[in-house]
């Protein structure tokens, strides 16, 4: 989708600059600080809320190694 976006000119040198160096469009710059800034952007505030502490009351995994070493067992067993 086309789409109309004022810049100021200052910001439009330096973001020809950086096309340049490294060899892209400035529509290519452009579309991945959008995509970056949407991903920075969006909500994970699961995380730290339903998500934090997720697995606190489970005293089966033991120490992170353990439970590698218990799931690569599961995996590689015949």
């Amino acid at each position: 989708m086309r789409t109309l976006v004022d810049i100021p000119e200052d910001d439009i040198r330096k973001l020809d600059a950086l096309a340049a160096k490294s060899k892209r469009s400035r529509a290519a710059e452009i579309r991945d600080a959008v995509e970056r800034h949407l991903r920075e952007a969006a909500d994970n505030s699961w995380i730290f809320g339903e998500g934090f502490g997720y697995w606190k009351d489970r005293d089966d995994i033991g120490d992170g190694v353990a439970y590698q070493r218990d799931m690569r067992r599961d995996r590689d067993a015949p």
